[in-house]
């Protein structure tokens, strides 16, 4: 199995397409240099008013939701572009950052960690992140984020505890 081919952006959806605002999280991941931190920036004013509005809980839900939106939109820009894993989309990174900060308080620090701990695991993806990069389309898209937004949780939760934060 060869390696999903990389580019800056797509062509074929229009980028007012559904699928394309979601994949590109409303135009984040279009921004120069670096799409992956973007979303995962772009992450952190909906997570803290999900947690702020609703409860810290329904970060968790919201990534699991979007994780399914995430992975259509994936799909769809792969089917228009013939491109396996745009770098214009983020949305994946916006659940990853999701799960990864589902149960922080809402404090800055807490934030930052969480923001922190996800861009490391994204990019270093430890087994099975790296394993699950190699899965078919957007599900492939979607897990490796997923899984490294969990890692994430997992390392945050008892530093956060330790700290006195949680």
């Amino acid at each position: 199995m060869s390696a999903p081919t990389t580019v800056q952006s797509s062509e074929g959806l229009s980028p007012s397409h559904p699928a394309a605002l979601i994949g590109r999280w409303f135009g984040v991941g279009l921004l120069p240099r670096a799409p992956g931190t973007w979303g995962s920036l772009a992450a952190l004013p909906f997570a803290w008013a999900i947690a702020y509005f609703v409860a810290p809980v329904a970060v968790f839900a919201a990534a699991a939701a979007l994780f399914f939106l995430g992975w259509w939109a994936a799909e769809r820009m792969a089917a228009a572009s013939g491109i396996a894993d745009d770098r214009t989309i983020v949305v994946d990174e916006v659940v990853g950052q999701w799960l990864a900060l589902s149960a922080a308080p809402l404090n800055p620090a807490a934030y930052v960690l969480g923001f922190t701990l996800f861009r490391v695991f994204d990019i270093w993806k430890p087994w099975p992140v790296s394993w699950a990069e190699g899965l078919p389309g957007g599900l492939g898209v979607m897990t490796d984020d997923a899984l490294a937004g969990i890692y994430s949780l997992i390392v945050l939760v008892p530093v956060l505890r330790l700290l006195g934060a949680l």
